[in-house]
């Protein structure tokens, strides 16, 4: 069985996946609050945790996979977004789930296995506040109930920051009803027009940090694998979950493995509505660029590293999708040829590929070998590199392989054509290695007059015909 090795957050190093039920894999992702779009940088933990989930599915098997990612549905900026419209909360977040699910379904994610909206576990919330009272551990103020933080000894280890070096370094609540500066809010009070249900603290309405415990413990219990987020999540969010859910369930671990995502920049820097640099997904692809190219580029940065989204990396993902999909689609790749190569034993993973993923997700050395595995010149051959694309989330559908219009997959990129500029290409590249420059300049000409536009990535050399593309000025096609 292949090992999986993930960076831990909570221990500060990469370790061995050993799940606690291998019949039963259990991973939560804190999902969007649903008020609008997701921006780019709501996506990149969605594909992160998306191909975790198909690594977590071919070595244990998709059914003895759980994959869960919740909504938050009652939060002060859907109010505020109620308020400013005059529209009813069921119906902004019921819009936004929508978009959501059409968005991410465009990237090619998988839908988790549960999705829960917060306003469905209201109760086992305030059954676990209430237990939290009882065990000394958060306490009423003003119609308030808030989290003790001294009460929790470890609190700050995910982190790795002491209480002090948090009040420091956050913005915190400014109470007068506060034991502590640090103490969070598990429950308040709701005003006229706020949404809100009964408890024995009065009409009110959760905390943000609560649902997540109280919803995880509902559907895996109070000790499962994996908890997944971005890092802006880590304090105070993750910080708090933990508290929390340690102090209501001592006996258990809550997350075993925490896994965080770095950020998404914008040519280098800060997504920021001021910078200018603010899109939402729905932007992108409205723009004409296709979901599986926004994948790639995403795929093409280490999570634990910041990702930067930039023109030149998208067009680089888009000409080498369009070569890989030509590949796919030049050699017959469909349902039919799937259903042979999997009767004949052929249809699976090539084993460097998996052991390059299965270690901390390396996305872009998994990129890197189908850049070798696309060299194959049969189906056969070339059933790693298909095997590779699937589970990268390249290729979700063997009935629709993507196409881009105008590239190596559209109908005037006969395989001849393809074969003559992939030996142009092969020709410049043994030019290259021997410092002999007249030759590379000469194909490099040929290239340019024919119209082709040639991108050179991590020493891989992918190409798309641009919109002057002329196969005559090629030279000979066999």
């Amino acid at each position: 069985m292949t090992t999986i090795r993930l960076q831990n957050t909570k221990t500060r190093r990469r370790e061995d996946f050993t799940p606690i039920d291998p019949e039963d894999v259990r991973m939560y992702l804190c999902g969007p609050t649903v008020y609008d779009r997701a921006h780019l940088g709501n996506s990149r933990n969605v594909l992160v945790f998306d191909v975790l989930f198909r690594v977590l599915q071919h070595v244990y098997g998709k059914d003895h996979v759980r994959y869960v990612r919740n909504f938050t549905d009652v939060e002060d900026k859907i109010n505020a977004r109620a308020a400013e419209t005059g529209r009813a909360i069921g119906d902004i977040t019921a819009e936004t789930i929508g978009w959501y699910h059409d968005d991410m379904d465009a990237l090619g994610a998988l839908r988790p296995t549960a999705e829960p909206r917060a306003t469905d576990y209201i109760p086992q919330m305030v059954e676990m506040i209430d237990d939290l009272i009882g065990k000394g551990h958060a306490y009423v103020a003003e119609d308030h109930v808030l989290f003790a933080v001294e009460s929790y000894a470890d609190y700050g280890a995910l982190s790795g920051r002491s209480v002090e070096d948090m009040i420091a370094g956050a913005r915190v609540e400014v109470a007068p009803y506060k034991r502590n500066p640090m103490d969070f809010v598990l429950w308040k009070p709701s005003g006229d027009g706020e949404p809100g249900w009964q408890s024995p603290w009065g009409y009110g309405r959760p905390g943000w940090h609560i649902e997540c415990s109280a919803m995880s413990f509902a559907l895996f219990g109070e000790t499962f694998d994996i908890h997944g987020g971005g890092i802006d999540l880590q304090f105070p969010h993750h910080e708090n979950e933990i508290a929390q859910s340690t102090c209501a369930h001592p006996s258990g671990d809550f997350a075993r493995y925490w896994v965080h995502n770095e950020m998404l920049l914008v040519d280098g820097k800060k997504m920021s509505k001021s910078l200018g640099n603010f899109f939402t997904v729905r932007d992108l692809l409205d723009q004409g660029i296709p979901g599986e190219v926004i994948r790639m580029v995403m795929l093409g940065t280490h999570y634990g590293k910041p990702m930067d989204w930039t023109d030149t990396r998208r067009a680089e993902a888009e000409a080498t999708l369009r070569k890989w999909y030509g590949i796919l689609q030049g050699h017959g790749f469909g349902p039919d040829l799937l259903r042979a190569l999997q009767a004949e034993g052929k249809w699976e993973a090539d084993p460097e590929f998996l052991g390059v993923l299965a270690n901390d997700l390396n996305t872009p050395g998994a990129l890197a070998r189908l850049h070798v595995l696309s060299k194959g010149k049969t189906p056969t051959a070339l059933a790693g590199f298909a095997h590779g694309m699937e589970m990268l989330g390249l290729v979700n559908d063997w009935a629709h392989i993507p196409s881009f219009e105008g590239g190596e997959a559209g109908p005037n990129i006969v395989p001849a054509v393809a074969a003559r500029v992939d030996a142009l290409l092969a020709e410049r590249a043994t030019a290259r290695a021997a410092k002999d420059y007249d030759t590379a300049d000469r194909v490099r000409d040929i290239l340019n007059a024919a119209g082709v536009q040639v991108t050179d990535v991590g020493g891989q050399a992918t190409w798309t015909p641009g919109p002057d593309f002329d196969a005559a000025k090629l030279g000979d096609i066999a």
